[in-house]
């Protein structure tokens, strides 16, 4: 178990990234963090060490995501307050995060989870597909899908983040 809890702290934290973009909400994202983390501590032994645990984590972690999705087809209200205690930072970080984190909530949770691992985990659309168990041309097509609505939703916020390199 020492092994399992040395990778933990390594990849904490880029795990709990990619949960929060998951779900866009903290407390949900600590949810799913740690289900995630129970699934594959409970494979820790038998895990394929061709691969790296990541890999692994990442697809148990989607997977989760798109169970819950299923299982919650409606989404509960939400609290408005002038607070936002998942997001850190001041001025227009803060902004960028908060028109980010709106925008990426009018997608659906399938092209959520399509961007989180083409953009941000830098997947290939063959691994992205692999991860989400899905076809390569329905990760092709939730991507551009994707990209048009948030193009459409968030036109500053995309055009800055062609202009940082960060979206394809």
């Amino acid at each position: 178990m020492e092994e399992f809890e040395s990778w933990v702290r390594a990849r904490q934290a880029a795990l709990a990234r990619s949960a929060y973009l998951l779900t866009g909400d903290l407390h949900l994202a600590e949810d799913l963090l740690q289900e995630t983390l129970a699934r594959v501590a409970a494979r820790w032994h038998r895990l394929d060490r061709s691969r790296p645990p990541s890999a692994y984590a990442s697809t148990v972690m989607h997977r989760l995501a798109i169970d819950a999705w299923r299982r919650r087809r409606v989404r509960p209200a939400e609290v408005l307050s002038d607070q936002h205690p998942e997001l850190g930072g001041h001025g227009a970080d803060v902004e960028r995060r908060l028109v980010l984190r709106d925008a990426l909530a009018r997608l659906t949770p399938k092209q959520r989870a399509v961007l989180s691992l083409r953009f941000y985990e830098d997947l290939t659309e063959v691994q992205t597909a692999d991860v989400l168990g899905i076809s390569v041309s329905t990760v092709k097509t939730t991507a551009r899908d994707a990209l048009t609505r948030l193009r459409a939703v968030a036109p500053d916020l995309l055009a800055d983040a062609i202009e940082d390199g960060s979206a394809r």
